[in-house]
């Protein structure tokens, strides 16, 4: 990462000269006209010396790390955080040296030119590398130690996925001293030790031997890491304790969250009525009362709602309670057809090709537009736009142990499991990439999922 801070530094050099010729545009002097007497050299030098203190905020926030694996997403959030510092230390200075310095466009453009320039670049970069990992230049050497099926699948994903930046030069079952000899003549980067049940006099003479020739030491998560990467540590009667965490989405986090619900659903809501009242002129007019279809689901905490959605089955097929004696007629029907017609294994159905579906109900179904109601049930608190999939009662009766964390948050109307495959994928896969939510929040992946969705839609992948 040490050729990223040159050419960080030109980058921003680039933002603040686009600044200084945007100012200048035609467009800009009739908003403004231009008053401040400084010439493209004297800003270039001031622009050198803001750089250099942008950079070091670069460094404090952790965009020069050494970690390879490091998340584009976070280090472009990251390149806005440190940007939006290095703004207000500059507001600051000229506020309090009292510099007379009349352009607060430069200063505002220039930063909006840095954010895009740098996140430009790291985008670039991390394409570069990628290319360069599969051509097989700077990978980084690697042997694994261990057994199972977890070092099988280490080491499988390393020799397939060259992106990765690895070169798995062998593998161990286990390390001694009597192995030390053969290790050193490899000319090792890192070492993967994945053997968690390891006795400590092992693991600590492989950490001493890492060590000694300066060889980076990783290893797999413990039984600990692995349920929870939430961790935070604090002293009781002196003695430092750690908490698992089931989701960093706790205090503030979850203010956050709710604001972003409420606020997005009010501006989907509007914008999308146009197509909910003539969905439901269209429904009225098919098939008659009622509209909307009420689905008993589970929330957070297991907690009972129900989900608003159009009707897309014909009335005399739809279940639940509200239905009354048709209702539970039409759920004994269904649980044949989940036995027959079912595409899913495990506690959650899929129906394929549902003759009980009508035909606009299909139509709605397809593009999602029946579920544009569940934005109310985002007003009303029940659900989140972006979470786990909300399931019924009898499906959530079937959850194993190790899935009841999916009840942690409030379920969304979308979430890392829709965007990723929608109804292709099985209930095991759909879990773990929920749970993965669950542990990764962040508002920034709220953000993604939210507008990945739609795209999902448009390609139409795994709607039935």
């Amino acid at each position: 990462m040490v050729i990223q801070v040159p050419i960080d530094f030109l980058l921003l050099i680039l933002a603040g000269i686009s600044a200084y010729y945007l100012r200048f545009t035609d467009w800009a002097v009739a908003i403004k006209p231009v008053i401040f007497k400084l010439t493209m050299i004297d800003f270039v030098w001031l622009t050198s010396l803001v750089a250099v203190g942008w950079m070091a905020n670069f460094a404090l926030v952790g965009l020069y790390s050494t970690n390879p694996n490091r998340k584009l997403s976070r280090d472009l959030t990251r390149v806005v955080l440190a940007c939006s510092a290095g703004l207000g230390a500059v507001a600051l200075y000229v506020m309090f040296t009292q510099t007379q310095f009349d352009s607060r466009f430069l200063v505002v453009a220039g930063w909006l030119f840095a954010i895009v320039y740098v996140s430009f670049g790291r985008i670039i970069t991390r394409g570069l590398k990628g290319i360069m990992y599969r051509a097989g230049i700077g990978l980084r050497r690697v042997i694994v130690i261990g057994t199972g099926q977890v070092t099988k699948d280490i080491v499988s994903a390393l020799k397939e996925r060259k992106s990765l930046g690895y070169d798995v030069i062998g593998e161990l079952p286990w390390f001694d001293e009597s192995r030390a000899c053969e290790l050193k003549k490899l000319n090792l980067d890192e070492i993967l030790f994945t053997n968690t049940r390891a006795n400590e006099e092992e693991t600590f003479a492989l950490i001493d031997f890492a060590n000694e020739n300066h060889i980076v030491f990783k290893y797999s998560a413990d039984l600990f890491a692995a349920y929870s990467s939430n961790m935070t540590v604090s002293p009781l009667a002196g003695v430092p304790i750690v908490e698992l965490r089931k989701t960093p989405l706790e205090g503030w986090g979850r203010v956050t969250k709710r604001v972003f619900d409420v606020l997005v659903s009010i501006i989907v809501i509007i914008i999308t009525s146009p197509v909910t009242l003539l969905s439901a002129l269209i429904i009225l007019f098919e098939t008659g009362l009622p509209i909307i279809y009420k689905n008993e689901r589970v929330g957070i905490r297991g907690k009972l709602f129900f989900t608003l959605k159009f009707r897309s089955m014909f009335s005399k097929d739809c279940t639940g309670s509200q239905f009354g004696e048709a209702g539970r007629a039409a759920e004994e029907n269904e649980k044949k057809l989940i036995a027959d017609l079912s595409i899913k294994e495990g506690p959650v159905y899929k129906i394929a090709n549902d003759p009980r579906v009508t035909p606009f109900g299909r139509f709605i179904r397809r593009w999602s537009i029946d579920e544009l109601l569940q934005f109310f049930n985002v007003l009303d608190g029940s659900m989140s736009i972006v979470g786990p999939r909300p399931h019924q009662p009898r499906e959530v009766a079937k959850y194993e142990k190790k899935y009841r964390k999916l009840l942690t948050l409030k379920p969304g109307i979308t979430g890392l499991a829709q965007i990723s495959g929608r109804s292709n994928l099985s209930f095991d896969e759909e879990a773990r990439l929920d749970i993965m939510y669950i542990e990764k929040w962040s508002l920034l992946m709220d953000l993604i999922i939210f507008v990945k969705t739609p795209f999902v839609v448009l390609r139409r992948r795994g709607a039935l």
